[in-house]
């Protein structure tokens, strides 16, 4: 449980609506924090994540500026289980505890925290102060249909990126409510209101 606020997680494979769904909630007047967000941040010049990161596969990680090159990095975990883990170990650390940091910082009724990597960095058991986690939910072959669409990647890619995620098993297992994104954008609007008021009750609640 959050120390001073309720706190969703937001989780979900590539290509399911995520942020779609986290910006219908923040025109509801959620305060959204972003994972993604905290770990640019975790790695900006100057942070002990770059360096860890330097330390573990050298300054060619780097760019021209000093910054972190994040297309160099891809290359170094895309392929290599062995890196992948290497990296996550360096930064999901750091992310946890920037968002932690940020949702005691939170005001509102409750606060969402979007987290793509909820299940591959260690689900409940690593975040234990969210309050309820929920789950965009997609098949795995409509997640492909629409990265091959929005990334304009090749199949090869796509299954990859796809293959280097948590499956879609392994983040319903962590769910306490679950958004199917399977319809027309059209249809998230409601669905969203609903997951709302409920959040709003459980803070309220737990208050």
């Amino acid at each position: 449980m959050a120390d001073d606020i309720y706190a969703v997680g937001l989780t979900g494979g590539v290509a399911s609506g995520k942020s779609t769904v986290a910006g219908l909630f923040a025109a509801l007047g959620v305060e959204v924090i972003d994972a993604d967000v905290a770990a640019r941040d975790a790695v900006a010049p100057g942070a002990t994540g770059l360096a860890a990161i330097v330390d573990a596969f050298g300054p060619g990680v780097l760019d021209p500026t000093g910054g972190l090159d994040r297309a160099a990095m891809r290359r170094q975990v895309f392929a290599d289980a062995a890196a992948r883990s290497r990296l996550q170990s360096i930064l999901h650390p750091r992310i946890r505890e920037l968002l932690h940091e940020r949702v005691r910082q939170a005001s509102g009724a409750y606060v969402l925290v979007a987290i793509p990597l909820l299940a591959e960095g260690g689900g409940r058991a690593a975040y234990p102060w969210l309050d309820r986690i929920l789950v965009v939910d997609v098949p795995r072959e409509l997640q492909r249909a629409r990265l091959l669409e929005r990334d304009a990647i090749d199949d090869a890619l796509a299954e990859g990126m796809l293959a280097a995620q948590a499956d879609r098993r392994q983040r319903l297992a962590i769910a306490d409510d679950i958004l199917v994104n399977t319809d027309a954008v059209a249809r998230l609007p409601p669905q969203v209101a609903a997951l709302d008021a409920q959040y709003r009750c459980l803070a309220d609640a737990s208050r």
